[in-house]
């Protein structure tokens, strides 16, 4: 059995129901991976490292954790904190957000160093995202490195999704130096094309890789929307395509979805072409489903084709 770990922020969701109603769930970027992790590898120990409040919203995500055995390791219980809460609104199939989450609980993932370091102790995998780097201040950030650097020096896999939000970021040069920072202690990095070419203005998929092997990385996959996906590793380079989706329904958690069966696959043996094109199913059987977190057989049923 294979121990996993995702770090960052689960947020309540509220997500625009039929007939004008509102959903209450449970997302962000890097539990939506973990989710499409404990889908495709039942037997595996799966745990969403974060923060979290000691308040019944809290409690209930811990709860909705635990019912589908994920667990949180020994990340902290903050007395009179909370989650983050976002709201998504779609027109047609495409997403935008509004946030709040200022003082969100994960934003102290970092607060317990000890604890941090254990929770990441002894895994075989642990990812994280720009997200969870935007998040945090800077000594936070140099906690989190620290712990993952450890972590890797043990066997550790390192994934990471530089997942650029310029909302989160107080300017692009600061996102740019956090995000080399942790490309240091990356094997596998899942960077999305247009994040790439709105930060560092890459002319296209080739040369975001190419930049990602220049920093040390072993295994990259830009994904690129409803284009093919570049796989690079061991010298290398394959295109992938991606699934064809005629009437997509809500795109949100896609590209995380997609990292989750890409890391799943990867974790199975399966080679990188392979896991890549697993990965497209899993996105387009996601977009097929409002919110971000598809139900385990439809995710495991678009891996299996």
């Amino acid at each position: 059995m294979q121990a996993i770990a995702t770090v960052g922020e689960c947020m309540l969701e509220l997500s625009n129901q039929p007939g004008g109603q509102w959903g209450l769930g449970f997302a962000g970027d890097t539990f939506n991976t973990l989710w499409a992790i404990r889908a495709l590898l039942p037997g595996h120990q799966v745990d969403f490292v974060s923060a979290f409040g000691d308040d019944p919203f809290s409690q209930q995500q811990i709860a909705f954790f635990s019912e589908h055995k994920i667990g949180i390791a020994d990340s902290p219980v903050l007395p009179g904190a909370r989650p983050g809460l976002y709201a998504i609104t779609l027109t047609g199939h495409e997403r935008s957000f509004t946030y709040w989450r200022s003082d969100a609980a994960a934003r102290q993932l970092a607060s317990a160093p000890d604890q941090l370091a254990k929770s990441l102790a002894d895994r075989s995998l642990v990812y994280f995202s720009g997200i969870t780097l935007a998040i945090l201040d800077a000594p936070a950030r140099a906690t989190l490195m620290a712990a993952l650097a450890a972590a890797r020096a043990k066997g550790c896999r390192i994934a990471f999704d530089p997942n650029y939000r310029p909302r989160l970021w107080p300017d692009a040069a600061t996102a740019q130096a956090a995000i080399t920072e942790a490309l240091a202690v990356t094997d596998i990095a899942l960077p999305t094309f247009p994040d790439e070419e709105m930060l560092y203005g890459d002319a296209d998929p080739a040369t975001t890789a190419t930049r990602l092997e220049n920093s040390g990385v072993a295994e990259i996959i830009v994904k690129n929307g409803e284009l093919p996906a570049l796989v690079s590793h061991s010298e290398t380079v394959d295109s992938v395509p991606a699934t064809h989706v005629a009437i997509p329904l809500d795109t949100t958690g896609a590209g995380d979805s997609f990292n989750g069966a890409y890391l799943a696959a990867r974790l199975l043996g399966l080679a990188p072409p392979e896991a890549a094109r697993r990965a497209h199913r899993v996105a387009g059987a996601v977009v097929q489903v409002r919110g971000a977190l598809a139900p385990f057989e439809v995710i495991r049923k678009a891996f299996d084709g």
